[in-house]
């Protein structure tokens, strides 16, 4: 398994995939055991009917109008960070999410765990600088 290859399109699955609300596709990254941290104090996602059962919560009332991932981060030992920007509109409010996300990825390219760290805010807003650190 190659990390980066993995690390690249698990970043264009989800970007694609987010924009569409397409769990699906989205599953289809991780190992049947996987375990994902949404955040750092919530209870874990464990398996991948959890995690399907997380993110058909998270997008019931998002309407997502732009997603950009970072190009990722490759690491040792099959890990890879990324950051990514989301605007959208929340119940009708309009939103913007930022964050980043931590994953490792089995010999077959799946995650088996990951870990996001975001947060929001009312409106649509560019970050300072430059949109993400790579």
């Amino acid at each position: 398994m190659d990390t980066a290859e993995a690390a690249r399109r698990f970043v264009r699955v989800w970007e694609r995939a987010w924009a569409a609300h397409d769990v699906e596709a989205i599953l289809a990254l991780y190992a049947r055991d996987c375990v994902h941290r949404s955040m750092p104090f919530r209870a874990p996602h464990r398996g991948r009917a959890e995690l399907s059962a997380y993110l058909r919560w998270s997008f019931a009332g998002e309407r997502t109008l732009d997603v950009r991932f970072s190009e990722p981060l490759v690491g040792p030992e099959g890990r890879a960070v990324a950051e990514f920007r989301v605007l959208a509109e929340e119940d009708g409010t309009p939103s913007t999410l930022a964050g980043c996300v931590f994953v490792r990825f089995d010999e077959e390219g799946l995650a088996v765990e990951t870990r996001d760290y975001w947060h929001t805010a009312t409106g649509h807003q560019e970050p300072t600088g430059p949109l993400f650190f790579v």
